[in-house]
């Protein structure tokens, strides 16, 4: 059975390629290589024994979406991962996410429309949410106004799934994800952000390394326990594994519905702090942060309530915390070392 993977050769995606190999399918990854490497590759063959089929893509350039599936008309589902996913960088560049979030994935849903039938996986996100009412967040919370134009991408994608389904045979399940981190097990892949990392942990093990002066903590004086953000991490693997488990569903026609929504998370909230303090005690080293202001388009907090994934879906979250920061370390160590 051949899967296409968008952003293959991203963190979530390299991972998720890896599951599927192991399941026996047959991967085609699609990436343009803008925030991953070429090198990614290796790691899934380390992994795995096998490479995935590569295509250089820009998913933003219709012509090429077009070509790619008229070579491909025998796959049997797309998980799409391909987009900009930063959000303090999509407060500052916002047309790039509407471009790149929006677009690639209409294109990409253009091409599924003229297939008989079609299984797509969406990674959406707990940015839908906004600043959800009551914690934990449960798939029936009410979708607030989004606090990014990330998360506005997010929500306008979902919406523009389900819009399509009702007109068409594509069966969608979207992937609301809370906070992914941690690394492949083997340290073969990880998170590689290009640049100056968006997001915490990758920002955390690059500062124990020394790469990064200090770490700054956006805010603490949030109305929670240490005044600092909350959030739900969740070990990218077994995010990787339910995206499997989810495209299962849909090849054997399990789904209840044309569009099926699920929350991807520990429901545990872990705050910025207690995240410094657990990579602490997992590194054996103190980390020089140092407390700066609010960044805009920051949540209180938000953290799953995994019951629909764990009873429908048969997934559940099997990291902790602190496995998922020591995997996270290892795999930092490891590429410094390189």
């Amino acid at each position: 059975m051949k899967i296409v993977v968008t952003g293959g050769l991203g963190f979530i995606g390299s991972h998720t390629v890896v599951e599927l190999q192991n399941q026996g399918f047959e991967v085609i990854a699609i990436d343009n290589l803008s925030n991953s490497s070429i090198e990614v590759l290796d790691g899934i063959y380390n992994i795995t024994g096998k490479k995935p089929i590569f295509e250089n893509i820009d998913l933003r350039e219709k012509q090429s979406v077009q070509d790619f599936f008229k070579k491909n008309q025998d796959i049997v589902g797309v998980i799409h991962f391909a987009a900009s996913k930063a959000v303090g960088e999509s407060v500052e560049n916002p047309l790039l996410y509407y471009e790149n979030n929006i677009n690639a994935l209409v294109y990409v849903l253009q091409e599924l429309t003229k297939l008989p039938e079609a299984n797509f996986i969406f990674s959406s996100s707990c940015t839908v949410y906004g600043q959800a009412e009551k914690m934990p967040i449960t798939e029936d919370a009410s979708i607030q106004p989004a606090i990014s134009p990330y998360g506005n991408t997010k929500q306008i994608g979902e919406e523009i799934i389900r819009d399509v389904a009702k007109v068409t045979t594509i069966n969608s399940i979207l992937l609301r994800y809370f906070n992914p981190i941690g690394a492949h097990s083997t340290a073969e892949i990880g998170e590689l952000p290009i640049g100056i990392p968006q997001n915490l942990v990758p920002f955390i093990t690059q500062t124990g390394m020394g790469l990064r002066k200090e770490l700054s903590v956006y805010g603490n004086d949030y109305p929670t326990p240490d005044g600092t953000c909350i959030r739900d991490y969740i070990h990218v693997v077994d995010l990787a594994k339910a995206h499997v488990i989810a495209l299962q569903r849909l090849l054997k026609k399990e789904n209840l519905e044309k569009v099926e929504t699920f929350n991807l998370g520990t429901g545990t909230g872990s705050s910025v702090l207690e995240v410094i303090h657990a990579f602490e005690k997992v590194s054996g080293q103190k980390l020089p942060y140092k407390i700066v202001a609010r960044r805009e388009g920051d949540v209180v907090e938000a953290y799953a309530n995994t019951d629909k994934a764990n009873k429908i879906l048969g997934w559940k979250a099997e990291s902790t915390l602190e496995e998922s920061l020591a995997s996270a370390w290892k795999w930092e160590q490891k590429i410094r070392k390189n």
